[in-house]
């Protein structure tokens, strides 16, 4: 069978591989004193609240589960509209917004509607991985630029106009970001915008843990820029992270108003719409006793970072910028790999697995940029999980 050359480009998810490992050594543990404890996987322990629960239940018993629009239902994206208003002081129309099948769906419609083969989108590295195969499936090419720890790990006006082509069709970035935590200062962000803009180029940005930013400086979605370039950017969002919402596969895409009849047209043919069920309970987070559970997590996901991240520099794992929102902490693991007698963080990892029954992402995923000495840690488990991984890992590092 001839397979298609667009999914051979397209690598392996690391992050799962290391999951399956890890989870093959969870039932292997399982009733041992130590269980295995995961921090490789970047998903909330919350689970959505118990109005939006009510409101999926609600939504089956009355048979609210048929097609939608494929744009999503009109009160959601009336409710996200003004969720960015009393957030975000950002004024975008409902029009602008389109409900999608999860973050995901989100970006494939952004690509596939922008790109053309042979395309040049620019991004960090490290990123998120997926974020560039969905630029290679589109026929587009994704040119990573490196960066480093005084850049936030993230572009800079210099370097996307350093390396702007005549194939680069522009730039999607991350605020903030998997895996490191670190958001765009906002004055980047606009010098990026600017330029891309004036080249006629598209700035796609994924949002999706806009909601769990713990810095004020950076907490702002990039449609809130002034003098109308807001109005050009295109955002992902997501309804999984701050809301809680993983295995619903629920976000939205804001474009420039030109542009949503076409990814109307798009998501008809690809998708039809979102879950119904999914975007019935979603209409439920904007409530405000909703609103403030997931204000409480925020604080409660702060309060596991600001003990966390102390914790590693102090084992010798060093995070390199302290993240301003997400829950992630991208490690520096070359002195402790060779405290455990390996090299690199893959074996690294492995060996945490084996030793600390503790799972970790190695820096494989998420670029070039010396991947090798990275490994990333999700702190979305509770505080008694990361406190009982310090042990371990203390116990581990000697």
């Amino acid at each position: 069978m001839r397979i298609a050359r667009r999914a051979q480009r397209i690598e392996p998810f690391y992050v799962m591989e290391v999951a399956k490992a890890a989870a093959t050594m969870a039932q292997q543990v399982a009733h041992t004193a130590q269980p295995m404890i995961f921090l490789n996987i970047g998903e909330p322990d919350f689970t959505a609240p118990s109005l939006v629960q009510q409101a999926a239940a609600r939504a089956i018993q009355d048979g609210n589960t048929q097609y939608t629009q494929a744009t999503g239902l009109q009160p959601l994206r009336e409710r996200i509209s003004d969720w960015y208003a009393t957030r975000f002081q950002a004024d975008v129309a409902p029009g602008r917004i389109i409900i999608t099948a999860g973050a995901s769906a989100a970006l494939q419609l952004a690509c596939l509607a922008l790109i053309e083969a042979g395309d040049e989108i620019l991004m960090p590295d490290p990123s998120y991985p997926c974020n560039r195969h969905f630029v290679s499936a589109a026929d587009g090419n994704a040119v990573l630029l490196p960066t480093t720890a005084e850049e936030r790990f993230q572009l800079s006006s210099a370097k996307v106009q350093a390396a702007w082509s005549d194939k680069t069709r522009g730039v999607l970035l991350a605020s903030p970001s998997n895996p490191t935590g670190t958001s765009i200062a906002p004055e980047e962000l606009r010098r990026i915008h600017e330029f891309v803009h004036s080249r006629g180029g598209i700035t796609l940005i994924d949002e999706i843990y806009l909601g769990l930013s713990y810095e004020a400086r950076f907490g702002q979605t990039a449609l809130a820029m002034a003098g109308g370039l807001g109005e050009s950017i295109i955002s992902i969002n997501s309804f999984s992270k701050y809301f809680n919402m993983t295995g619903w596969r629920l976000g939205w895409l804001v474009v420039p108003e030109a542009l949503a009849p076409v990814i109307e047209r798009i998501a008809q043919n690809l998708f039809i719409c979102p879950s119904t069920v999914a975007q019935h309970a979603a209409l439920a987070c904007f409530e405000p006793d909703s609103l403030a559970e997931y204000e409480r997590r925020r604080a409660e996901f702060k309060a596991r970072r600001d003990y966390f991240i102390p914790e590693l520099n102090r084992l010798g794992l060093t995070v390199p910028v302290m993240p301003d929102g997400a829950f992630y902490a991208y490690a520096d693991c070359t002195d402790a790999a060779a405290r455990l007698g390996v090299s690199g963080s893959w074996d690294f990892s492995f060996e945490l697995m084996k030793r600390a029954h503790l799972a970790v992402t190695p820096g494989r995923d998420f670029g070039t940029m010396a991947p090798e000495q990275y490994v990333r840690f999700s702190t979305a488990n509770s505080m008694v999980q990361l406190k009982e991984a310090v042990a371990r890992l203390e116990a581990v590092l000697g």
